[in-house]
């Protein structure tokens, strides 16, 4: 191990989080066409499948005027109350530099309390983990849901075209899949436009369906869902299951954030997004009040026979933009998860040289492409689907409220009044919602529930057992002022520079000792060096070095990251001035120490989460690999380590 999570460091300079922001300076508007491109694509195809499954989902409602306006009303203040006043007009603002998500705002919160030990640390980091576990099932969810949903739409066309449904959405999502080692930058500039004149598509279809039954208009008026909650109250709280589906996407508004900043985020939804939305659901409402069975595929139902194919495809592509975000955006939590130290290295591609979100991550590439096809192939139906969807989402968004609010009141010290109206509103919304979807927990809904646990097992895992390997070595370890006074005038010392890497920045390193040990000779320069990661998305560069002068050509570095930037060691010692000369490649080696794990029976963790913490390591992608070392410039000690 050679990482260490800072949190923070004591000497953390502020940031201003328009300087260090990795978008790029553009205008307004074309962030905001990038910002429909990418943020609002799950949310975007909701469209598809929630009013659907509202009429002949697993609990199917009358299509009648109570029913249809009760459900259009509790969409539309879903969408105002959930979207735009929670995440758009507030939980935007709760940017950590620039970025956002449950990792991010965790991070945050711990920056600004106290850190790591800080009181209510332990309950956060539950609560972080918990809500980025479910954020993964998600992930798994929405391209299978979104892509059937839209294949579906074909036996509007002709029934006939059922049997290919299945076969259609598998070849789509298995070329989405494979695309993504090639990167996305080319096509991504096409997601804008293409998702612009979709939601243009949207509030058309939804107008002409209005034009013809106006008064479905009424049904923003919040008496209609009061009306229909009085009516069955039984069956109005199971229909939230599938009301909520109206709003899945809404994470992503804060997890995208720095994407694009929180500006063109907030113009796209409040001038585009959201009216396109309730125009296109309002339009849905519209055509089954006069054609209740119209409820079998609303959506597509909307347009002439005509049109009917063009819209299709046009809904194809849209949910191929969607799962295209869901995929960016597993791979950006990932590489938070892995430099915040909740996950093992996996090795990261870098698919563009001018853009730092354009990242792949092979392992969770096809994972995620495995687990999609399952779900297609064992559920078959995007309803089927849809019953597993809201879980996911639901729960994530109960878990920002608490996370948000502990922000409002130890972060923004907001008074407590306020507080409890922000959470009492909210956490009664949410936990609605959450309630709701608890009860198709046997028709798909333990999908993401198991995914979560097995996702919150392995990042509580690797986190504690990273913390009880790091205090073992620390038991081992010898002073480094012992150390230096006995060794540096016994031993011979040989040309060059010896880096040793080091996960704390104390004591002497294993690889240090077993070099001494079987060579013994010491290099001319010994930098013991920490790679910290910061509890920030990007450090500045220059205070990312910390050096101290130990004496005898020993020298202590510390190089400093933020957990969205890339650790490369060799090129941020070249900026290490002040730690002897210029440090040359070829005249330094790296020395790092790769620990054998030994299971035992001492206090700490479980024997078997031991195990598994063993194999993730043993898996794990090497220091050389992740800190971009020259591979003829590395030489690799072994040591064994019990926890």
């Amino acid at each position: 191990m050679s990482t260490e999570r800072a949190a923070p460091l004591p000497d953390a300079p502020p940031q201003d989080a328009t300087t260090y922001h990795h978008h790029p300076k553009q205008g307004l508007a074309r962030l905001a066409l990038g910002a429909i491109g990418v943020v609002y694509g799950d949310i975007g195809t909701s469209p598809l499948y929630a009013m659907k499954e509202v009429f002949v989902g697993h609990h199917p409602l009358a299509v009648d005027q109570l029913h249809i306006f009760g459900v259009v009303s509790l969409i539309f203040w879903s969408l105002l109350l959930i979207v735009t006043m929670k995440y758009v007009l507030l939980v935007l603002r709760a940017d950590n530099n620039g970025e956002g998500g449950s990792l991010a705002l965790l991070a945050l919160i711990q920056r600004r309390t106290g850190g790591a030990k800080g009181k209510w640390s332990a309950s956060l980091v539950i609560l972080g983990v918990l809500a980025t576990a479910l954020f993964f099932g998600d992930c798994m969810i929405t391209p299978a849901v979104s892509v059937l949903s839209a294949a579906e739409g074909l036996t509007t066309v002709e029934q006939g075209f059922g049997a290919f449904v299945i076969p259609i959405a598998v070849a789509i999502l298995v070329s989405l899949f494979y695309i993504q080692a090639r990167g996305t930058g080319g096509i991504g500039k096409l997601f804008g436009p293409i998702m612009l004149v979709y939601f243009v598509t949207l509030t058309v279809l939804g107008a002409i369906n209005i034009a013809g039954r106006p008064d479905i208009i009424a049904a923003i008026d919040p008496r209609w869902a009061f009306r229909f909650v009085a009516d069955d109250g039984m069956l109005a709280f199971l229909a939230l299951g599938s009301v909520v589906l109206a709003v899945t996407g809404a994470e992503a508004l804060y997890a995208d954030m720095g994407h694009f900043g929180r500006r063109p985020i907030e113009v796209a939804w409040l001038y585009l997004v959201f009216p396109a939305l309730m125009v296109n659901y309002l339009g849905q409402g519209a055509l089954l009040l006069d054609q209740p069975g119209a409820a079998e595929n609303p959506f597509f139902l909307m347009a002439s026979e005509g049109w009917r194919l063009p819209l299709v495809i046009l809904s194809m592509m849209a949910t191929v933009i969607a799962s295209q975000a869901v995929i960016t955006g597993a791979f950006s939590v990932v590489q938070q998860a892995v430099q915040l130290g909740l996950m093992p290295r996996l090795r990261i591609e870098h698919t563009s040289a001018s853009e730092a979100g354009q990242i792949y991550i092979p392992v969770v590439n096809w994972a995620l492409m495995v687990m999609v096809l399952l779900l297609i192939f064992g559920f078959k139906e995007s309803s089927n689907l849809a019953a597993a969807y809201g879980i996911a989402v639901t729960g994530t968004m109960f878990i920002s409220t608490l996370m948000v609010g502990v922000l409002i009141r130890r972060v923004w010290q907001w008074p407590f009044w306020a507080l409890g109206i922000f959470e009492g509103v909210f956490l009664s919304i949410d936990g609605a919602y959450f309630s709701s979807n608890l009860t198709k927990v046997p028709d798909g809904g333990w999908f993401p529930l198991l995914a979560g646990a097995v996702v919150f097992t392995v990042l509580t895992t690797w986190s504690k057992g990273r913390q009880l390997m790091i205090e073992r070595l620390r038991e081992a370890a010898m002073p480094i002022k012992v150390f230096i006074a006995s060794a540096a005038t016994s031993a011979s010392r040989v040309p060059g520079t010896a880096v040793f890497m080091t996960s704390t920045a104390e004591g002497v390193p294993h690889a240090l000792l077993h070099n001494l040990k079987h060579n013994k000779v010491l290099h001319d320069r010994i930098v013991l060096l920490t790679v910290a990661i910061a509890d920030q998305p990007y450090w500045h560069e220059d205070q990312r070095v910390k050096r101290e002068d130990l004496g005898h050509g020993f020298y202590r570095v510390v190089l400093r990251f933020g957990f969205m930037e890339e650790a490369n060691v060799p090129a941020a010692l070249k900026h290490a001035a002040g730690a002897g000369p210029e440090y040359k490649m070829m005249d330094t080696s790296f020395f790092l120490s790769r620990q054998t794990l030994i299971a035992s029976d001492r206090p700490g963790m479980a024997l078997w989460r031991e195990k598994l913490f063993a194999w993730m390591l043993r898996n794990a992608e090497s220091a050389m690999e992740f800190f971009r070392l020259p591979s003829n410039r590395v030489v690799e000690l072994g040591s064994q380590v019990e926890i």
